[in-house]
C-alpha cells in the first residue's frame, strides 16, 4: 500500500494554453462563489419568505449536501468517458439551477433548486481540478494549482461584495450571478481538448465501483479536518467579534477578507515553496499554523490579534489546497484521477457541512473561546500524527 504522499509519476501529455488555464481557474471560482454571493441576502430571504434562521441558513449550506453525495459518481463518470462533455454540462446545469432564485418564491422549491444545483456544482469542482491534473506536468502544474487556490480566495472575497451590491435591489437579483455558469460552458466546449478518458490497465473496465488508494483516504480525511476548520473561523470568528465590541458588518468583513487575501498571495508562490519543501511538510506547516492561530482567537481579548490569526490561518489555507490537492492527484494513476479528485470534493463540502453542526452544540454547551480551543487541540493532534507519519521522509529533501 502507498503511503499518501506516494506519487504515481504522470506521463507526459497536451499542455494547456493560456486560455484553456484562464477559463478553467474562472470555472474553479465558482464552487466557493455557489454560497458566498448569497451571504449578503441570506436576512432578507429570510424576512420576506418568514424563515427560521435554520431554515434561512439551509439556502446556504443545501448544495454542499447534493455536491459530496453525487461527487464520486461524477468521479467515476469522468474517468470512464472523459471531462470535456460532462464539465460544459455543469457550467450549463450549474448556471440554469443556480439562477432559478431570481424568480423562484416558494421555499420549498428554492430548496429543490439548490439541490439540483449542487450538482452542478460537483461536476465543476471535480472537472476543473481533473481537468488541471491532466493538462499539465512538473512545475507547470504546480504553478496551475497555486492560481487555482489563489482565484478561489479572491472568489471569496469578491463574490460577496457582488453580492451585497446586487441584494440592494432584490434578494433575487445576486441569483443572476449563477449565469456566470452558460458562457464558461460554452468556452469549455471550444477550449478544452476533446482527450479520451485514460483506460484501466488492460484495457478492462474495474471490478468495483470505487477503487481508491487508501492513502488518498488518508489525504481526503485531512481536507475534511481542514475545511471543518476553516468554517469554525468563518461562522465563529463574527460572534467572537461581537462579543468584544465589535459589530460593524464591514469592519467584520475586513477580517475575514483578510485571511482571503493572504490565502491568495501565498498560493502565487505555491509553487516554488513545493520545489524547496515538498508537499508533505508544506501539509505539516499548514497544521501547524491553524494550530497556532485557533489557538490565539481561543485566548486573545485584543482587536489587533483577531487580524493576525485570521492571516496566519490564511498562509495555512493557501498551502494545503493546492498541496492536498496534488498529493491526491499524483497519487493515483490518470485513470483513476476522476475518483480521486470527486472524493475529495466530498471530504471538502462535508467538512464545511458538518463543521457548524459539530462545533453548535460545542459552543452552545461552553462558550465561543472554548470551541476554538477544541479546533486548536484538533489541529494539534492532527499535526502530531503527521509528523509521526511523515518522520522517515522529514529527514530527507522534499
Amino acid at each position: 500500500m502507498k503511503g499518501p504522499d506516494a506519487a504515481v509519476p504522470a506521463p507526459t501529455g497536451p499542455r494547456g494554453d493560456r486560455s484553456t488555464l484562464t477559463v478553467l481557474l474562472l470555472a474553479s471560482t465558482l464552487t466557493v462563489m455557489a454560497g458566498a454571493v448569497l451571504v449578503p441576502v441570506v436576512e432578507l430571504i429570510r424576512t420576506d419568505l418568514g424563515l427560521s434562521s435554520g431554515a434561512a441558513g439551509l439556502i446556504l449550506t443545501a448544495h454542499g449536501l447534493s455536491l459530496a453525495v453525487s461527487g464520486p459518481v461524477i468521479g467515476k463518470a469522468m474517468d470512464r468517458w472523459g471531462v470535456r462533455g460532462p464539465l460544459a454540462a455543469g457550467l450549463l446545469l450549474y448556471g440554469v439551477a443556480g439562477a432559478a432564485g431570481m424568480v423562484v418564491t416558494s421555499y420549498p422549491v428554492l430548496i429543490a433548486s439548490r439541490l439540483v444545483f449542487g450538482v452542478g456544482a460537483a461536476v465543476i469542482f471535480t472537472g476543473t481540478t481533473l481537468s488541471l491534473l491532466n493538462l499539465f506536468d512538473g512545475a507547470a502544474r504546480d504553478r496551475a494549482m497555486g492560481y487555482r487556490g489563489t482565484a478561489i480566495s479572491l472568489g471569496g472575497i469578491f463574490f460577496p461584495l457582488v453580492g451585497g451590491a446586487l441584494g440592494a435591489i432584490s434578494w433575487h437579483a445576486p441569483f443572476a450571478v449563477y449565469l456566470l455558469g452558460l458562457p464558461l460552458g460554452l468556452a469549455v466546449l471550444r477550449l478544452l481538448p476533446d482527450s479520451a478518458p485514460h483506460p484501466a490497465p488492460g484495457g478492462g473496465k474495474p471490478r468495483r465501483l470505487f477503487s481508491v488508494p487508501a492513502g488518498v483516504l488518508v489525504l481526503c480525511g485531512l481536507q475534511f479536518v481542514a475545511s471543518g476548520l476553516l468554517y469554525g473561523v468563518l461562522v465563529f470568528l463574527p460572534l467572537r467579534l461581537a462579543e468584544i465590541g465589535v459589530t460593524n458588518p464591514f469592519t467584520v468583513a475586513l477580517f475575514t477578507a483578510t485571511m482571503s487575501l493572504v490565502m491568495s498571495v501565498v498560493g502565487l508562490g505555491y509553487a516554488p515553496l513545493r520545489a524547496r519543501l515538498g508537499n508533505p511538510r508544506l501539509v505539516i506547516g499548514s497544521f501547524a499554523t491553524w494550530t497556532v492561530a485557533l489557538a490565539i482567537l481561543a485566548v486573545t481579548e485584543l482587536p489587533v490579534l483577531f487580524l493576525v490569526a485570521p492571516s496566519i490561518f490564511g498562509i495555512g489555507m493557501g498551502l494545503a489546497v493546492p498541496a492536498l490537492t496534488l498529493m491526491v492527484g499524483e497519487q493515483v494513476p490518470p485513470h483513476q484521477r476522476g475518483q480521486a479528485t470527486a472524493v475529495l470534493a466530498t471530504a471538502t463540502f462535508t467538512g464545511q457541512f458538518v463543521s457548524p453542526l459539530v462545533l453548535g452544540p460545542v459552543q452552545g454547551a461552553t462558550s465561543i473561546p472554548t470551541t476554538f480551543a477544541v479546533c486548536a487541540a484538533l489541529a494539534g493532534v492532527v499535526l502530531v500524527g503527521l509528523l509521526v507519519m511523515y518522520r522517515s521522509s522529514l529527514r530527507g529533501g522534499p
